[in-house]
């Protein structure tokens, strides 16, 4: 975390923006995380950060290959040069998509199966583990916010009265921003488990 802007009396506002911002980031990042479970709606974010071997590298996806999504269970995936279908469709095997590609030699076609009941309940496991995951970021935060606090009132560069004002600042951040995570998981549980 950066050096937070904490001054004896100023306005905590610089502090709070520094908090939230910190925050937003592992937010944005779940949000980003939850595009990639599958849903309904084949979406190519689901396929596109797929690691695959080409060229003596690891690569995403979306750097060697046109995605798209031309029907609601399709996803199509073009590669710019042939020679890799082979290391695709190793990649896309080993992920845990959990779906066959299909090859004709020039695309690679993945059919989203209807999804069952356990892979339902396998993706709301996984939908909590990048829930919790994202809690602790945010707690983290906190945590590091905390610590930065008190020593500064250590150091005698703030008083105990304004150190417990930023500690309560602090905290009603963290739950707005934990709540937004249980709200962004409860319509994504939903979501996966009407489908």
């Amino acid at each position: 975390m950066t050096k937070l802007p904490i001054t004896e009396g100023a306005n905590p506002k610089p502090f709070e923006q520094a908090i939230e911002q910190e925050m937003e980031k592992h937010t944005q990042h779940l949000e980003k995380e939850l595009l990639k479970l599958r849903t309904g709606r084949a979406n190519v974010a689901m396929i596109e950060d797929i690691k695959v071997i080409c060229y003596g590298e690891t690569m995403p996806l979306k750097n060697i290959a046109a995605l798209s999504a031309p029907e609601a269970t399709l996803l199509v995936i073009q590669p710019w040069d042939k020679a890799n279908m082979a290391e695709i469709e190793k990649a896309i095997s080993t992920s845990d998509l959990g779906i066959n590609p299909l090859n004709d030699g020039n695309l690679i076609r993945l059919q989203l199966p209807r999804m069952s009941s356990s892979r339902r309940d396998e993706l709301v496991k996984v939908l909590q583990q990048k829930l919790e995951a994202t809690r602790i970021a945010v707690r983290n935060v906190r945590k590091d916010a905390q610590t930065a606090i008190r020593d500064i009132e250590k150091d005698k560069k703030i008083s105990e009265d304004y150190s417990r004002r930023l500690q309560d600042l602090l905290q009603k951040i963290t739950d707005k921003f934990i709540q937004n995570i249980e709200k962004v998981g409860s319509k994504k549980e939903e979501e996966i488990k009407n489908l």
